[in-house]
C-alpha cells in the first residue's frame, strides 16, 4: 500500500514539473509582427537633423499595405520597402521609426550600415554611440560611406542578388577591398591613434539597359571621428599592404627589358611592422612578403628562366612599394592620419616610452621614417615559358 502511495506521488511530481515545460508559447513573437529591417542609411540633412532610412523586408505579400499604409513602389520594389524619418539624436530617430510602422522593428537582421558623406563629415560619434551601447544592432553588420546621400544607395536593388543588403556585403567579404564591421570601426575610432578607414561606396548611373547599381570606389579616411579626406581603389591597395588585410589581388606591370604586360595573382601575403626608437629618433620597418602566381604574359620573355623570374620578382616588389608610398605620403603628410595601426605597433614593443609620448603622436607620425622591405616569391609561372602566340607571330 505504501509502495502504491510512493509511486502515487512520484508520479504527481513528475507530471507538475512537466506541466511548468507545456505552458504554451504566451511570449512568442511571430515574423509576420516584424519591421524586419535589412540595412540602415543614415544622413545630415541641410537643417542640421540625422535622417534615418532603413530597408525594411516583407514577409508577406500583404506586409506593404499593413507598414502604415506603404506599398512596395514607395522606395522599393518586390520584397522590400525604404522608410526614412527625421530627429535630432539617433534614439530620438528609431523612436520616430517605431511610430510610422504598424510592427516592431527588430535589428537583428540588419547587414549593411551606409553613412552618407555629409554626415561622415559632421563627424560619427554620437549616431554611431547608439549602435555601441543599444543590445539589438550586430556588432558584424558592415560598414560604408556612401558618396552621396546613403538614402539613395537604399533604395537601389542589384539585378544579381537579392537586396542591396546581401550586395554591399558580397563584395566586402570579397576581400579585394576594405572589409569593416561596426566592431572593427569601434576598435579603431577607440584606438591610441583614433584613426579609422572604412569602404566607399558609389552609384553607377543608369546607362542604355542598364540599370543604376552600387560598386565600392576606393575608402574613406577619418580621423578623431570625423572624415578628413579618401583615397581612391589603387591607393586602398597600399593600405590593405601596410594593414595586412589584403587577401585577393591581381598586379600588373610592364617589364623594362620587353614589351608588354605581366600580370600575377596572389596567393599569400604578409605584413610586419617592425618599430624603432632611438632617442628622439622614431622609425618604423614595414616587411612584407607575398606568393603569387604570373597568370598572363603578354611579353616575349621566356618564364621558364629563373633569371626572368628574379627579374620580374624585384620589379613586383617595386609596383607593391609604389602603391604602398601613395598611401603613406596621403596619410601622413595630407590627412596626418595613422590608419595603418603605428601607433599600436610602438606601443606593443615600446610600452614605456609610448606612455611618455602619447600626447606627441599627432607631431611624431607626419615625421616618422617608414622603411619597406619588400619580397614577393613566384611560385608557379604557368603552364608554359614563353607566350607561344606571341612566339608565332614574331
Amino acid at each position: 500500500m505504501r509502495t502504491t502511495k510512493r509511486k502515487s506521488v512520484f508520479v504527481l511530481f513528475f507530471l507538475s514539473i512537466h506541466a511548468l515545460w507545456l505552458s504554451g508559447c504566451w511570449d512568442r513573437t511571430e515574423v509576420n509582427n516584424l519591421a524586419i529591417i535589412t540595412a540602415v542609411g543614415l544622413d545630415w540633412t541641410e537643417d542640421r537633423q540625422l535622417e534615418l532610412s532603413v530597408k525594411i523586408y516583407l514577409t508577406s505579400p500583404s506586409s506593404s499595405q499593413q507598414m502604415g499604409g506603404f506599398s512596395a513602389d514607395s522606395g522599393g520594389t518586390g520584397l522590400s520597402i525604404v522608410r526614412s524619418v527625421k530627429g535630432l539624436t539617433m534614439a530620438a530617430s528609431v523612436a520616430q521609426l517605431q511610430q510610422v510602422l504598424t510592427r516592431k522593428v527588430f535589428w537583428g537582421q540588419a547587414e549593411v550600415l551606409i553613412i552618407g558623406e555629409r554626415l561622415a563629415k559632421e563627424g560619427l560619434a554620437e549616431p554611431m554611440e547608439f549602435f555601441t551601447r543599444h543590445p539589438s544592432p550586430r556588432e558584424r553588420i558592415q560598414v560604408f560611406i556612401s558618396k552621396g546621400s546613403a538614402k539613395d544607395v537604399l533604395q537601389l536593388d542589384p539585378p544579381i542578388e537579392r537586396s542591396i543588403a546581401k550586395g554591399l556585403r558580397s563584395m566586402a567579404e570579397s576581400r579585394i577591398g576594405l572589409n569593416i564591421t561596426m566592431k572593427d570601426l569601434m576598435q579603431m575610432m577607440a584606438g591610441r591613434a583614433r584613426a579609422a578607414v572604412i569602404p566607399l561606396v558609389e552609384i553607377k548611373p543608369k546607362q542604355g539597359m542598364q540599370e543604376a547599381f552600387p560598386f565600392l570606389n576606393g575608402t574613406g579616411i577619418l580621423k578623431n571621428g570625423k572624415m578628413v579626406g579618401r583615397m581612391n581603389d589603387s591607393t586602398t591597395r597600399g593600405i590593405l599592404w601596410l594593414r595586412n588585410e589584403i587577401k585577393r589581388a591581381t598586379t600588373t606591370i610592364s617589364p623594362k627589358n620587353a614589351k608588354g604586360y605581366v600580370s600575377f595573382q596572389l596567393l599569400r601575403s604578409h605584413t610586419e611592422l617592425i618599430p624603432h626608437i632611438h632617442g628622439d629618433d622614431w622609425s618604423i620597418t614595414v616587411r612584407i612578403d607575398t606568393q603569387d602566381d604570373i597568370i598572363e604574359n603578354t611579353t616575349g620573355l621566356d618564364l621558364a628562366d629563373p633569371k626572368y623570374i628574379k627579374e620580374l620578382e624585384t620589379e613586383l616588389a617595386t609596383g607593391i612599394e609604389h602603391r604602398v608610398h601613395m598611401a603613406l605620403t596621403q596619410a601622413q603628410k595630407e590627412m596626418k592620419a595613422d590608419i595603418f595601426g603605428f601607433a599600436d605597433a610602438f606601443y606593443r614593443n615600446y610600452p614605456k616610452e609610448w606612455n611618455r609620448n602619447k600626447n606627441r603622436w599627432d607631431d611624431i607620425y607626419p615625421n616618422l621614417k617608414v622603411m619597406l622591405e619588400t619580397e614577393p616569391k613566384i611560385y608557379r609561372p604557368g603552364m608554359t615559358g614563353k607566350n607561344i602566340f606571341k612566339s608565332k607571330q614574331e
